[in-house]
C-alpha cells in the first residue's frame, strides 16, 4: 500500500518528532553514544527553539518511558514522569472572583503555572541518561544563537498576533518583530540570542563533582536562581490578557522553589493482547482507555473497520466518536489532579458495559457523564448553566490561549511530540507543550514566555479540576506507551489539545485492528469530535459535530450524516500530528514513522 514515507526499520535507534531538526538532534545524540533518554532530552530542548509557537522553556511536558528489559533496575516497567507544573500559592478561586473573572484567561500572566518542562527534562537526563547537560543542550543553543530556518507556521503565527504584541506585549514584540514592526519571514534564519544566553547561563551554573551534581546545580539555577528571580520580577507587572484588562501574575519565585517533577505509575488497559499505558487523570489520557474499552465491545472481534484504501468505514467512525463523547463527558465530571478520582471504577468491566450500552445507531448531541461506583456526576456550572450569550467570544480574545486546530483542520499551532527507542530497548514518549509565543509575553531577561496551562482549571469550587494552589490543571497532554506480552513495544502520540487522544484512537485502531504498519496508520484518514466542552478558554462546545478528513470518502460522510452527525469535512491531510516508534522484542528490529501533515514532522533512524 502506498504511504507518504516509508516505515523506517533498523537495529540501532529511532527518533520521531514533530520537527526534523529535533529528530536529527535526537539521532545525533544516539550516534554519539547516548541512550533514548539522552536523545529525548536533546530533541525536547531543540523543539523549544524551533517550534516556539507550540512549546517553550516556560511550558510543561509529561513523559512516559520504560527502561530496557535488560536493565538492572526497573526493567520494562512503564513509568510516568510528570513535568506538569502546579498552580501558584496565590492563585485561588477567591482571588479570581475578586478580579471579577468566571474563567481563567487563556493568555497573559494569570494563567501561568510553575514551568515544568525544564525540571522534567533534566530529571529524565539525570536519572536515566548517560550524557552531561552540555552534550544534549548544544543543539538548542546553536539554533537559538546562530539561527534556524523559521517554519512558515511560526511566521504566520507571529504575523497573526503582531498587532497585539506591538500594542500590549512590548517584550514579545522586541523578540519576534523587526524594528519597524514587521513579522519575521518564513525560511529566513531566526535567532533568539537572549534565550541562547539563558541556556548558556544554565550551563555555567551546572558545576559539581559528578554528572548528576552538575544537573542538580542547573536545576537549582532554574528553580531557585536567576531564572526564578526573573520570572518573579516580571510577573509583578500588569499585562493584557483575554479578560480585556491588564493583570499581574500570581507566579512567584517561591512557587518555583517549592516544585519538582514526580514519578508516578501509569493507568493501564489490557486490550486484545496489548497493554496500553497512559498518564493518570490529571491528564486526559484515561479517556483514550475508556473509549477503547467501549469500542472493544461494539466492533466485532475480527473487524478491521477499513476499506482497501485504509480509510475507516462509517461503523468504525461512528462507534469511535460516540465512545469518545462518553469518555470526554466523564473527563469533565471526574478527571483532575485529585485523589478522589475513581479511576478503577471508570475502567471497570461493569461500568464500561453500562457506558457501551449508550452507544446507539444515532449520534448523541448531549453531554452524558456516568456514575462510576454509583457516585452521581457533577458537571461545572459553566457547562450546564451558562448561555451562549454569557460566554466569552472567541472573536474578541487577545492573543491565542490554546493554539490548536480549528474545525476546518487548520492548525494555528498546538503542541509537540517526540518518541525515541534505542538499541537496548529503552523507549520514551513525550508531549512537550505550553509557553507558546502567542499566548503570554516574553520574560525579557530570559527570552521566553510563561505557560498558560492554568486556564484549564475551573473556578467553581469542589470539582476534581477546580483551581487549588499547588494542584496540577487537568491537562490534555497525553503520550502513550504500549506493551505486548508485558514488554514495552510501542511509543506514540500527537499534538492537538482535546483531539490528542482522539487522533491516537484513529492511529491505534488502524495499527492494531486494521493491521496497518506505523506509517500507514499515521497516514490513514483521521477524524475527531468537538461535541464536549473544550479544555481551553473560552470553553466552546459544538454538539454533534464530527470533523473528518475528506479522504474518508463521500460514502462514509453520507452515512455519518444519515446517523445524525453534523459532519465538517476538513482538508484531505489536515488532522493529526502523530509520530511513533516501536521495537520487536523477539528480533530487536526497531521501527519509526512520522506525520506528513504540516510538512515538518520527521522520523530518522538506522
Amino acid at each position: 500500500m502506498f504511504t507518504t514515507r516509508p516505515e523506517l526499520a533498523g537495529t540501532f535507534g529511532m527518533v520521531a518528532s514533530t520537527h526534523w531538526l529535533a529528530s536529527a538532534a535526537g539521532m545525533a545524540t544516539l550516534e554519539a553514544g547516548g541512550n533514548a533518554f539522552d536523545a529525548a532530552v536533546a530533541a525536547g530542548f531543540t523543539l523549544q527553539v524551533v517550534e516556539p509557537h507550540l512549546n517553550g522553556p516556560g511550558g510543561e511536558v509529561p513523559v512516559l518511558f520504560a527502561r530496557s528489559p535488560r536493565a538492572a533496575t526497573g526493567a520494562g516497567v512503564p513509568v510516568v514522569l510528570s513535568g506538569q507544573g502546579v498552580a501558584p500559592a496565590g492563585a485561588t478561586t477567591q482571588a479570581f472572583a475578586d478580579l471579577g473573572l468566571r474563567l481563567i484567561p487563556g493568555t497573559g500572566l494569570l494563567a501561568a503555572t510553575v514551568p515544568g518542562a525544564f525540571g522534567a527534562w533534566l530529571t529524565l537526563l539525570r536519572d536515566h541518561g548517560t550524557m552531561p547537560l552540555d552534550a544534549v543542550l548544544r543543539f538548542a543553543i546553536e539554533y537559538a544563537e546562530h539561527g534556524h530556518p523559521l517554519l512558515p507556521r511560526v511566521a504566520a503565527t507571529v504575523a497573526s498576533v503582531s498587532e497585539h504584541l506591538h500594542t500590549y506585549w512590548p517584550t514579545s514584540a522586541a523578540t519576534w518583530l523587526a524594528a519597524d514592526g514587521a513579522p519575521p519571514a518564513a525560511g529566513r534564519l531566526f535567532r533568539n540570542p537572549v534565550l541562547a544566553s539563558t541556556y548558556r547561563r544554565l550551563l555555567d551554573a551546572a558545576r559539581g563533582p559528578s554528572r548528576e551534581a552538575q544537573i542538580d546545580a542547573a536545576l537549582a539555577a532554574w528553580y531557585t536562581g536567576f531564572v526564578a528571580e526573573a520570572i518573579d520580577e516580571f510577573s509583578r507587572h500588569p499585562l493584557m490578557d483575554d479578560s480585556g484588562r491588564p493583570h499581574r501574575g500570581f507566579l512567584t519565585g517561591e512557587d518555583l522553589a517549592g516544585w519538582r517533577p514526580t514519578y508516578e505509575p501509569p493507568v493501564t488497559l489490557d486490550w486484545r493482547g496489548w497493554t496500553l499505558a497512559k498518564a493518570g487523570p490529571w491528564s486526559q489520557g484515561p479517556a483514550l482507555l475508556q473509549a477503547l474499552a467501549m469500542v472493544d465491545g461494539v466492533l466485532p472481534a475480527g473487524s478491521r473497520g477499513r476499506s482497501a484504501s485504509a480509510a475507516p468505514d462509517a461503523e468504525l467512525v461512528h462507534a469511535g466518536v460516540e465512545a469518545v463523547k462518553l469518555a470526554m463527558a466523564d473527563r469533565e465530571a471526574w478527571y483532575g489532579d485529585d485523589a478522589s478520582v475513581p479511576v478503577d471504577d471508570l475502567l471497570s468491566a461493569a461500568y464500561t458495559s453500562e457506558r457501551r450500552a449508550l452507544i446507539g445507531d444515532r449520534a448523541s448531541t448531549v453531554l452524558r457523564p456516568g456514575s462510576p461506583g454509583g457516585r452521581p456526576p457533577r458537571l461545572p456550572a459553566f457547562v450546564t448553566d451558562t448561555s451562549g450569550r454569557e460566554r466569552p467570544s472567541g472573536a474578541t480574545i487577545a492573543g491565542v490561549g490554546e493554539p490548536t486546530v480549528d474545525t476546518r483542520g487548520t492548525t494555528r499551532g498546538d503542541t509537540c511530540h517526540v518518541d525515541v527507542v534505542d538499541r537496548w530497548g529503552n523507549i520514551v514518549s513525550a508531549t512537550p507543550s505550553g509557553g507558546w509565543l502567542q499566548s503570554s509575553p516574553v520574560v525579557p531577561a530570559l527570552g521566553f514566555p510563561l505557560g498558560t496551562r492554568a486556564q484549564m482549571f475551573w473556578l467553581e469550587p469542589g470539582l476534581p479540576n477546580s483551581l487549588v494552589p499547588g494542584k496540577r490543571p487537568r491537562t490534555t497532554l497525553s503520550p502513550s506507551l504500549a506493551l505486548r506480552g508485558g514488554v514495552p513495544t510501542l511509543a506514540f502520540g500527537t499534538p492537538g489539545g482535546d483531539q490528542q487522544d482522539q487522533w491516537q484512537l484513529c492511529f491505534w485502531l488502524a495499527h492494531t485492528l486494521g493491521g496497518l504498519d506505523l506509517q500507514a496508520a499515521i497516514d490513514a484518514p483521521a477524524w475527531h469530535t468537538t461535541s464536549f466542552p473544550s479544555s481551553f478558554f473560552p470553553r466552546d462546545t459544538t454538539p454533534g459535530e464530527v470533523v473528518v478528513e475528506s479522504r474518508v470518502g463521500d460514502g462514509v460522510i453520507g452515512e455519518l450524516r444519515r446517523r445524525g452527525h453534523t459532519v465538517v469535512v476538513a482538508d484531505a491531510w489536515s488532522l493529526g500530528r502523530l509520530s511513533a516508534v516501536s521495537v520487536d522484542p523477539e528480533t530487536g528490529v526497531l521501527r519509526a514513522a512520522a506525520n506528513p501533515r504540516g510538512m515538518q514532522g520527521y522520523a530518522v533512524g538506522r
